[in-house]
């Protein structure tokens, strides 16, 4: 079976949080005709209140359902990292939208606690339709709540939060229109207080989630940990002294900075930091992107410009000098081969001859070395080699 790519992988996902979401979308059109058929039918203004917070839920539903579908488009020039963020803002608004919920029933049992002698007269098919829905909207949140924590959806745990907040209004209803039934109408007001702190808790803290991650929140500490443990174990690395994680949808983003052997190659370098890339991947699967900084020793405040080492041209214009030839051209140059090792506040450099042209008197070369050592502090050491032709 051939593996899947990352583009793959979030199409099938976005597919399958849309599927999700069409069901919602049905249940919710099935109870709204269905609450307003038999509330009007059974004088429950109840029911036909239920049905405007139900049809509220097909908003809902339908937010999702475009979130669900963006969100997995490709990354483009306007959206370097792609349009995860969109359901992280949906995921928002839907926090929102369950905080002023559960207010809205706080508020609304309160003022029915004070006018407990208004209710009218039911018809106990009210009462059967209230269970209905209460029993359809438990089982939308179960299956909602369960494809968001397999598909890692956030979104979908929202939403089926929203619909949580339904069931519990349906539960409300249920219990009022029986209570009427039974002679207690005091508990509608009071049982809607209590579902109402507790959906008001739902949306404070799913929008929480949400302003974290959109602030870049980074990973819990102990996650980090075993990240950073993956890192410093991969061979090569030398040393981490920064990591910076943030989270985007069911995503997460990684950036570090490794210290590796100071003089090894370039294209050795790009190969460790590859090798810690598949490493993060392959262990923790959340992360989906890995940013690696190669660095030759622990990071210390930037130099000012007027402090900066001198670049190659100029150690090689040097080198060149110091030696006691000067060249026209880089063919020119009295050397084969310059590598230039930059740390923090000083440089070193290798110089390695062509076969047949070191330098007529080697000591000579090596007091004007010292000497011009002493002269230039920002070079710590100057280092000869004598290529020996095959």
């Amino acid at each position: 079976m051939p593996l899947l790519s990352s583009d793959d992988h979030s199409a099938i996902r976005s597919r399958a949080i849309r599927r999700a979401t069409l069901v919602a979308i049905i249940t919710n059109a099935a109870l709204t005709l269905g609450q307003i058929v038999v509330g009007l039918f059974a004088n429950a203004f109840s029911l036909v209140a239920d049905a405007a917070h139900t049809l509220s839920d097909l908003v809902t539903d339908f937010m999702v359902l475009m979130a669900g579908r963006h969100s997995a488009d490709p990354a483009d020039l306007d959206h370097p990292y792609g349009h995860g963020r969109i359901e992280t803002a949906t995921s928002l608004l839907l926090g929102a939208s369950l905080a002023v919920v559960g207010v809205g029933f706080l508020w609304t049992s309160g003022i029915r606690l004070q006018n407990m002698g208004t209710q009218a007269a039911l018809h106990p098919a009210a009462l059967a339709m209230a269970l209905t829905t209460l029993a359809a909207k438990e089982t939308l949140f179960r299956f909602t709540l369960a494809a968001g924590r397999r598909l890692n959806a956030p979104l979908l745990e929202a939403n089926a939060w929203h619909a949580r907040s339904d069931a519990a209004s349906s539960l409300v209803v249920a219990i009022g229109i029986g209570g009427s039934l039974a002679g207690y109408p005091f508990l509608e007001p009071l049982a809607a207080a209590v579902v109402g702190f507790l959906i008001l808790h739902m949306g404070i803290r799913l929008g929480w989630r949400a302003v974290r991650e959109l602030i870049d929140t980074g990973l819990p500490p102990e996650e980090l940990a075993r990240l950073r443990q993956t890192i410093v174990e991969t061979p090569g690395v030398a040393g981490l002294h920064e990591l910076r994680t943030r989270r985007m949808a069911q995503r997460v983003l990684c950036d570090a900075h490794v210290q590796v052997d100071p003089r090894i190659t370039v294209s050795e370098g790009h190969y460790i930091s590859d090798s810690v890339a598949l490493a993060v991947r392959g262990i923790h699967p959340d992360i989906s992107e890995v940013l690696v900084h190669i660095d030759t020793e622990d990071d210390g405040p930037v130099m000012p410009a007027g402090e900066r080492l001198p670049t190659r041209a100029a150690v090689t214009s040097a080198l060149a000098a110091l030696i006691g030839e000067s060249a026209a051209s880089a063919s020119d140059l009295p050397f084969q081969r310059l590598q230039v090792h930059y740390f923090d506040r000083h440089i070193e450099v290798e110089v390695c001859f062509a076969p047949g042209a070191p330098p007529a008197d080697t000591d000579a070369l090596k007091r004007r070395t010292d000497a011009w050592l002493a002269a230039h502090p920002q070079y710590r050491k100057i280092v000869y080699y004598h290529r020996i032709a095959p």
